[in-house]
């Protein structure tokens, strides 16, 4: 049976037939320069820009397609199947950062940040985690006071994506007192920006063509007008809002990456010849993969009814944690028997079983830990 995700159109058909054909030939090349550099070269961002993958769910009016969540996810699981170097970044500054905007943001923030988004010219991030806090986000102490027009920013984050890139970038910060109503979310823009110093960028097992970097505060400073919303105090509430919208792109891409792993180890099975025959008709292989394909697919039907959710704008915190810890749990457990059928081989950096291997396990851990997932969900029974 051939399955189709209910949210494809023949809109979106065509358009993924030219960004596949684009993402083999004009970007995929670069991905081991940008694993070596520890960075995606800007240059990858105006390409994209110019294809359209950029914010597409953003209204056209805001430099988007004006297409649904439906464009995101076919465009983050393109990324995951063909460069998946590229995707992390991506989905940060355009499956997150630019919604914070759209939603919470002004009309002049509006226009000045979301059409240079699209074209790829302005790279956004999100600050929440700090060193000590990792979910607990009403623990953040970084500190965002108001001095005239201006708030003066002062503390630090850590494991931020795009950090050596952003161009603006949301800061949770404290405006208040303790707890989650003294949060606010700033926009802070980071050219001429004094007071703002950019950290190492770190050294990660996985994904090694994603910038993740510690951030430092030390008066920086950002326009009154900068605080989401209009007004102090909103920010845990709009990270409560959003969060369904970032969880639920971190499971397109477990699921992804779940098809993906199965697929190269079929291939490889197939090719790959023990004591005289290809180990795929070996039981033991063809029953992993067998199990493997099974979850995959399951992972797609119900992901695919989280889409379908978002789309029409009731897609909850609890169906988007199951859908983020159960997805990213199969796609860690996925690769790991995959990169087993390789063998050794699947061992070595050359082969991408290895490159999935190291990259999955970052997938149960941000966004939120799967534990915490589990807690949400278990509020719910």
């Amino acid at each position: 049976m051939q399955y189709r995700s209910p949210w494809m159109t023949e809109e979106l058909d065509a358009f993924r037939d030219q960004f596949r054909k684009f993402l083999a030939k004009d970007l995929a090349p670069h991905a081991e320069q940008w694993r070596k550099q520890k960075m995606v070269d800007r240059s990858a961002w105006l390409k994209l820009g110019e294809m359209g993958a950029l914010v597409p769910s953003v209204p056209e009016a805001y430099g988007g397609l004006g297409g649904t969540f439906a464009y995101d996810a076919a465009i983050y699981e393109d990324m995951e199947s063909i460069v998946p170097d590229a995707l992390s970044g991506v989905t940060v500054s355009s499956g997150i950062v630019a919604h914070y905007i759209l939603n919470y943001g002004s009309e002049e923030q509006k226009q000045r940040w979301l059409p240079a988004m699209a074209r790829g010219e302005l790279i956004g991030g999100i600050a929440m985690t700090e060193p000590g806090t990792g979910s607990d986000l009403q623990s953040v102490r970084t500190t965002a006071k108001l001095e005239g027009d201006t708030y003066v920013i002062n503390g630090q984050k850590t494991f931020i994506t795009n950090g050596q890139n952003a161009d603006l970038i949301i800061v949770v910060a404290r405006t208040g007192g303790p707890g989650a109503k003294g949060l606010s979310l700033i926009a802070m823009e980071t050219k001429d920006n004094p007071g703002f110093k950019r950290g190492r960028n770190l050294d990660k097992i996985g994904l090694h063509a994603s910038d993740t970097s510690e951030l430092f505060f030390e008066n920086a400073i950002a326009p009154k007008e900068n605080v989401l919303g209009g007004e102090e105090g909103k920010g845990f509430v709009q990270l409560m809002q959003q969060l369904p919208q970032e969880r639920l792109i971190i499971a397109v891409g477990a699921v992804a990456a779940m098809e993906r792993a199965v697929k190269l180890t079929t291939d490889y099975t197939r090719e790959r010849k023990a004591f005289g025959q290809p180990i795929l008709e070996f039981q033991n292989t063809a029953f992993k993969l067998a199990e493997r394909k099974t979850e995959a697919f399951i992972a797609r039907v119900f992901v695919d009814f989280c889409i379908e959710r978002l789309i029409a704008g009731d897609l909850d915190a609890v169906t988007a944690s199951m859908a983020k810890w159960w997805t990213t749990q199969k796609q860690v457990e996925t690769v790991d028997e995959c990169l087993q059928l390789h063998g050794g081989y699947g061992y070595m950096q050359e082969y991408p079983i290895g490159r999935m291997f190291v990259d999955a396990r970052i997938q149960k851990i941000y966004g939120g830990t799967n534990e915490v997932m589990k807690l949400l969900i278990a509020r719910s029974l």
